[in-house]
């Protein structure tokens, strides 16, 4: 099992830090660097400052968001990525949320499946350099009746083939994963649910493409805190699993609500959210219980990390990225090493 880097969103502050993590993450033999992107700062432009500033490490987009550019211009974005860094690129995509769709890019957010499916296809074909021709329900290329022709990408990417990931929670997404993509971005991962809730799923899909999951990608991220006191640690994350459980989507359209109610988490789930929407941020932090924060981080001593790591490696991950926590950069890179630690304790380094 490989390890990986979440830089999460840059502009929070620690722009400066996040670049020393990268760098350090590279020294130590970290996979890849995975950066996201919301309505803030884009990923393209900090994989692109992290990649002229390291040397092996992979980066990643974790992700670009569909409704923000055009299929084409992904795979300009990925070819261009790819040829500066060396071949060094992760290409990571996914539909966002409902909010950020409709609210900033303008962008109708409906058929995700669909659109995904179409989305990939022109991004692989226009990264193959074949001439782009494609009539699908969401694009057609070129336009019909007009001056548009068939192009062909002029930059040559590094490698033939591009990793082509997709960000997936719910069951028909992960399994149109498994048949389409490289590899699967994975977010509120709980190892002792990860069969039922995505891996099963991503089975199915790789199956009805005629594969095995030989080869294929299986991508968590987790957030890491390293110390004696798993209650305080876990108390840590409570607003960031509230964010995303109770506030992140729409009432109707959370997906990761959906995912803890899959977990078991059913009642409490729908506390959160009502608590959450109400306006009551703290009250929604602290009805989270505690096993689910546990479940679904990286918690406590090396030993008890190495231990939750050879959980996830028997099920199935492939790369486990983390999210290191801290205020302070040494307290990041403190949670960087201990990572690699804990990965060779566990014997999967």
């Amino acid at each position: 099992m490989r390890l990986g880097i979440n830089l999460g969103y840059w502009g929070a502050g620690m722009d400066s830090d996040n670049l020393a993590v990268a760098q350090e993450a590279d020294r130590l033999g970290y996979s890849v660097c995975w950066a996201a992107e919301a309505y803030g700062s884009d990923a393209p432009t900090v994989l692109s400052w992290v990649a002229a500033q390291t040397e092996r490490i992979d980066v990643g987009s974790a992700i670009f968001q569909i409704p923000a550019r055009t299929p084409a211009m992904t795979a300009m974005t990925a070819a261009t990525l790819d040829s500066l860094s060396g071949g060094r690129f992760r290409l990571g995509l996914g539909v966002s949320g409902p909010q950020v769709s409709e609210g900033w890019y303008g962008v109708k957010f409906d058929k995700p499946l669909a659109r995904t499916r179409e989305y990939v296809e022109i991004v692989r074909k226009a990264m193959s350099r074949e001439r782009l021709s494609y009539e699908g329900q969401h694009w057609t290329l070129p336009l019909p009746d007009g001056p548009g022709k068939p192009l062909k990408l002029t930059v040559h990417p590094q490698r033939e083939h591009i990793p082509l990931y997709i960000a997936a929670i719910g069951p028909k997404n992960l399994r149109q994963t498994g048949e389409i993509a490289d590899g699967a971005l994975l977010i509120f991962p709980s190892a002792d649910h990860l069969e039922e809730t995505a891996l099963s799923h991503l089975r199915a899909g790789r199956e009805a493409a005629g594969a095995t999951m030989e080869g294929f990608d299986v991508c968590p991220t987790l957030p890491l805190a390293v110390g004696a006191d798993v209650s305080a640690l876990a108390d840590q994350f409570r607003p960031y699993t509230a964010l995303y459980v109770g506030g992140m989507g729409s009432r109707k359209q959370n997906f990761y609500n959906q995912l803890a109610q899959r977990m078991g988490y059913e009642k409490e789930a729908a506390e959160i959210q009502d608590k959450y929407l109400a306006g009551d941020k703290a009250g929604a932090a602290a009805a989270i219980p505690e096993r689910l924060i546990d479940q679904t981080t990286l918690l406590g001593s090396v030993d008890r990390i190495a231990e939750r790591m050879q959980a996830y490696a028997a099920v199935g991950v492939t790369t486990l990225t983390l999210a290191p926590a801290g205020f302070t950069l040494d307290e990041r890179v403190a949670a960087l090493r201990a990572g690699v630690e804990a990965l060779e304790r566990a014997g999967l380094a």
